[in-house]
């Protein structure tokens, strides 16, 4: 069964939080989609992984790439599943995709203190109670490490 995570970003951005859970996600020999919400985040997001840290980045490509489906992680704007992930990560309003239920993980990423996102995670976790998915919620605590919230 698909589990969704959604992860709520609280005082923290995207860019901080997402290299440390694709990091985990390679860890576990994973292969990761990361869907954003338009081609101009998504292009972000692909500078950011390769220079968020001085001495590290993450592999990837993007789904423009003729070898996307040999890339370890693929960034998208669009559904599909290029180079066969197990897990999908959704940031900024990317909506949870039709072929959901072929992943192990879906991991929505969304920002507390944005109304709109609000709402559209809350939708989104009524369209996964629907269609029966295990769903599970997620909030920093103090230290800023994640915890399962229930």
């Amino acid at each position: 069964m698909t589990e969704v995570l959604f992860y709520h970003l609280q005082n923290r951005t995207l860019e901080s939080v997402l290299p440390p859970l694709l990091e985990k996600s390679l860890e576990r020999g994973w292969r990761v989609a990361i869907q954003a919400g338009s081609e101009e985040r998504a292009e972000a997001l692909d500078g950011h992984l390769w220079t968020y840290r001085e001495d590290s980045f993450l592999p990837h490509g993007t789904w423009r790439d003729a070898d996307a489906a040999d890339q370890p992680m693929v960034l998208m704007v669009d559904e599909g599943n290029p180079n066969r992930a197990n897990i999908r990560f959704l940031v900024d309003n990317a909506n949870l995709p039709a072929d959901c239920a072929g992943y192990e993980r879906v991991v929505l990423i969304f920002n507390g203190d944005d109304d709109d996102a609000l709402s559209h995670a809350r939708a989104a976790w009524s369209e996964g109670k629907a269609k029966g998915f295990d769903l599970t919620y997620w909030q920093t605590d103090e230290r800023g490490r994640w915890q399962r919230r229930d």
